[in-house]
């Protein structure tokens, strides 16, 4: 029964991605497929708050449930929820598989709520190969138009750019094994503490980190991106913007907190990531008139400022870093509302088609303009907050340059934010710009988003201090707390 409830939220998604493969069997059953997602999504959240105070190592020392991983499973299973309510009837679906759909959504997530409890080699490529194959296949399950092509071309490059991101990464842990002998991670990092800054050690982890810099889109691991945010429908790149982020800082972090605050070398390889990732990310951003392509370049650049936490090496900085993503995840998520609402059966939104949003709708207006300040870093919402601590983390270990760099980036990026916001205030809506009616379950998630984005921003005492305390549970040499 104690066994059962350790691992109740893994359970629950793996008996909903079950049912949900028995409604495919049958024809049409979209609806039904959405409903019972909508189902599993919040058995998941009851399920995950139900263990959250669990504290287990299963599977032979293989899988760990601890505060860290249930409380990440928590924030995957409510971003799931959100996932869900924005998708609505999937306009830009092709018909033929809209409850395939939901399948291949409930089994990524289920990818990655596993993922944050591997702490064994093996285990962890097996779920992060499950949180990234069914993301292949969601990419070019849009339907062709005839000015739109383009999701195959970008289904393509995603699974180009993830099958060499994951040899490299697989090359790098076969380093790791070779010089520790082991493929369980706790016993890695100990036994790479006295080799941990000879070349071959730094080769390896750094050849690691590259299957997770792949999916939090870091230079130069970035190039699929635009293209994929731009290809694929706008639920499906709003799903590749936000949860599996989440997943690759959680792992990030047991693999980086192995380095001690004097490891240069690696604060030094993190550090040029992070620059080049936000002026990269910001200056091409600048020029774009696709919505889903600016956020796009967006995030290669805020996966640049979550990189400033672990330039630290220290707590402090992986709480920021946490704290950070679990922001971002809001932010852009809020962003994805709008263009699924605003977009006209499911097409891109380009940045003048926000003219007169205030007027069309009031409450999509007020999301965008939560969700955009928010990734500005202006406050009171969490992205100043979240921008906030991590420069404080940096600052404190010296890294002053660096604060300096970010402070610059997050200036030009304010730019860009506000030209999507003139437009959705400021402009004005022409004929064929039609009022935007809401359904209620997007009423409330627009609700829910915009008191979150601002609950931790003005707030943020309680999540960090709870953030802070679970990384106790990441690697003993790394102590709770600033």
């Amino acid at each position: 029964m104690t066994f059962i409830l350790q691992f109740l939220p893994e359970l629950v998604l793996l008996a909903g991605a079950l049912g949900l493969f028995l409604v495919t069997l049958g024809e049409a059953r979209q609806k039904l497929a959405r409903h019972a997602a909508l189902l599993v999504a919040a058995a998941t959240i009851g399920a995950a708050g139900l263990a959250l105070g669990q504290h287990a190592d299963l599977f032979s020392g293989a899988y760990r449930v601890d505060q860290f991983s249930q409380l990440l499973k928590l924030v995957l299973a409510f971003g799931f929820a959100c996932i869900l309510l924005l998708s609505g009837e999937l306009p830009d679906i092709r018909s033929e598989v809209k409850s395939e759909y939901f399948l291949f959504l409930t089994l990524s997530v289920t990818g990655l709520v596993m993922l944050v409890s591997c702490v064994e080699i093996i285990s962890l490529v097996v779920a992060l190969e499950l949180s990234s194959f069914p993301l292949y296949l969601l990419v070019p399950m849009r339907r062709e138009r005839a000015e739109q092509k383009s999701q195959m071309e970008s289904a393509i490059k995603y699974i180009m750019f993830g099958v060499a991101a994951n040899g490299i990464m697989f090359f790098g842990l076969s380093y790791l094994y070779g010089l520790t002998g082991t493929t369980h991670l706790p016993e890695m990092i100990a036994r790479l503490q006295p080799v941990v800054h000879s070349p071959l050690a730094i080769a390896g982890l750094v050849m690691a980190f590259c299957g997770l810099y792949y999916k939090l889109a870091v230079f130069p691991f970035h190039f699929w991106t635009p293209d994929v945010y731009q290809g694929a429908s706008n639920e499906t790149a709003g799903l590749i913007a936000s949860l599996p982020k989440v997943g690759a800082i959680a792992v990030l972090i047991r693999f980086v907190s192995l380095a001690t605050p004097d490891n240069q070398t690696i604060a030094l390889l993190l550090t040029i990531l992070a620059v080049a990732s936000m002026f990269y990310g910001n200056l091409i951003a600048l020029v774009q008139k696709d919505l889903k392509r600016l956020l796009g370049f967006s995030s290669i650049a805020h996966a640049g400022y979550a990189l400033i936490g672990f330039v630290a090496l220290s707590s402090a900085g992986y709480t920021a870093a946490l704290y950070y993503i679990g922001g971002y995840m809001l932010m852009i998520l809020a962003c994805f509302v709008v263009i699924c609402k605003v977009s006209r059966d499911g097409t891109n939104v380009a940045i003048e088609e926000l003219a007169g949003l205030h007027r069309r709708s009031p409450l999509l207006a007020l999301t965008l303009l939560v969700g955009l300040f928010a990734l500005a870093g202006i406050p009171p919402f969490v992205g100043f907050m979240a921008k906030l601590s991590l420069l404080t983390a940096a600052w404190d270990t010296g890294h002053y340059a660096l604060v300096i760099i970010a402070v610059v980036n997050s200036a030009i990026a304010i730019y860009y934010y506000l030209q999507v916001i003139r437009q959705a205030v400021f402009g004005e809506a022409n004929a064929e710009q039609a009022p935007i009616a809401l359904s209620w379950p997007t009423r409330v998630l627009c609700v829910v988003l915009i008191v979150g984005i601002v609950a931790l921003g003005v707030a943020p005492g309680l999540v960090i201090d709870t953030l802070s305390s679970s990384l106790a549970f990441v690697n003993p040499a790394v102590p709770a707390g600033p």
